[in-house]
């Protein structure tokens, strides 16, 4: 039954009461307050999180203009992971299935025919074994490997995502790594920041990351491709679409006032800008200076974070996060970009880095069209996913476990 719209007013009547309540509030001189004098530095619990690399200041370049500029790197390569989300069947196995692709532009049709493929397993059966080699399919053009993941008596589901979109991400990033030549943009954090939040989520699953070798590896996996790309000299970056960092929110709160969500509605606050009519103006694509971040998962990153006890060759600094903010009027989305110190600490390369975003943000009216198209490769639609699974139910000649809910709504995938 649906609601009678005598209901759907009385909801939408309770829903002004709230909203004149928060009108009361200037949510809007909170966030400038907080901009001029809480981020140079930001500090929490005697801990430098947030500073700015150079001037800390917003600017502003009109759409049109930077949309026709000739981007300062002619080639760029995107990558990105997708999986079929964490599926349980009935013989006691839970697992998750990610490939990674890597796009081109322009275009390499060979290059985004590669894949990198893992089937993350758990299992509570401690007499199961699993083949854990590498296999060749498609000509040679596909990699995969099933991988069995650490035993949890909680949260498998999240273990098996986690491990098996990040390790297909991470290998075929180094697997392709040389044919990049310019610029290598990540779809999403520059670290594995899904597998780092599991500190911050549950006792068992942060001694899972401190002390078991496959959480490790996956880590030394980034860590290993930053220095591929050092080495290189060739720039890398990640775009990070819907950023759900509460560093600056969490350490601001511990001072003053913070009344919004996350650090993108932070930044939404103090990019946006209005007209003499008090309309959003839509005309220009804001962002900040870049900062370094050592707070939250980029602590364990940062200079005196200790990266899991991950093995590192460069001077500990060239590794730290660092962001910039960019916020876009004409969808009123705000993008966050990071790459890491070694690529940013130059502050001509910092600038070029910043262009080429802004260019490519302007002319796709999104995400650049590297990362489009890596997106698009890897992911895996609801289709394919439950084609894909029913293709597993044979092989194991089982069914998937199913709840009230499947039954009720159709298969309902745990968000991640």
């Amino acid at each position: 039954m649906t609601l009678d719209p005598v209901h759907v007013d009385g909801i939408a009547q309770l829903a002004g009461q709230v909203g004149r309540t928060v009108e009361t509030s200037d949510q809007g001189a909170v966030a400038e307050d907080v901009w001029e004098n809480f981020l140079d530095p930001l500090w929490a619990d005697g801990t430098e999180v947030l500073a700015p690399l150079d001037e800390q200041r917003r600017r502003k370049v009109p759409i049109e203009d930077v949309a026709l500029e000739e981007p300062p790197y002619p080639t760029q390569h995107g990558l990105d992971s997708g999986t079929i989300n964490p599926t349980t069947f009935k013989n006691g196995l839970v697992l998750d299935v990610a490939q990674a692709a890597m796009s081109a532009v322009p275009s390499d049709v060979d290059l985004h025919r590669a894949r990198t493929i893992i089937m993350a397993v758990h299992t509570n059966d401690s007499t199961v074994q699993f083949d854990g080699d590498w296999r060749a399919d498609d000509r040679g053009f596909a990699r995969r490997r099933v991988l069995e993941v650490p035993q949890v008596d909680r949260y498998e589901q999240r273990v098996v995502h986690a491990l098996a979109l990040y390790l297909a991400e991470s290998r075929h990033a180094l697997t392709n790594a040389d044919v990049v030549e310019d610029l290598f943009v990540l779809d999403g954090p520059i670290y594995p920041t899904g597998l780092l939040r599991w500190a911050e989520r549950d006792a068992e699953l942060a001694d899972l990351l401190a002390e078991d070798d496959r959480p490790k590896t996956v880590v030394g996996n980034y860590v290993e491709l930053v220095e591929r790309f050092v080495e290189r000299d060739v720039p890398l970056v990640g775009f990070v679409k819907n950023s759900a960092a509460k560093t600056l929110t969490r350490a601001v709160r511990r001072k003053t006032a913070a009344p919004w969500v996350n650090d993108a509605s932070f930044f939404r606050r103090v990019l946006e800008r209005r007209t003499d009519d008090g309309d959003l103006a839509r005309d220009c694509l804001t962002f900040t200076n870049w900062f370094v971040s050592r707070g939250g998962t980029d602590g364990v990153m940062a200079a005196g974070g200790d990266a899991l006890g991950v093995e590192r060759s460069l001077d500990a600094e060239a590794y730290e996060v660092t962001f910039f903010a960019l916020y876009d009027p004409r969808t009123d989305l705000v993008f966050r970009v990071e790459a890491p110190y070694a690529f940013t600490r130059d502050p001509e390369r910092r600038e070029r880095l910043t262009r080429q975003v802004l260019h490519d943000v302007a002319a796709e009216r999104g995400p650049p069209l590297a990362v489009a198209k890596a997106d698009e490769l890897a992911r895996i639609d609801r289709q394919g996913s439950e084609e894909l699974t029913r293709r597993i139910e044979r092989e194991f000649d089982t069914d998937r476990e199913k709840a009230y809910d499947d039954e009720r709504w159709g298969a309902v995938s745990e968000a991640f």
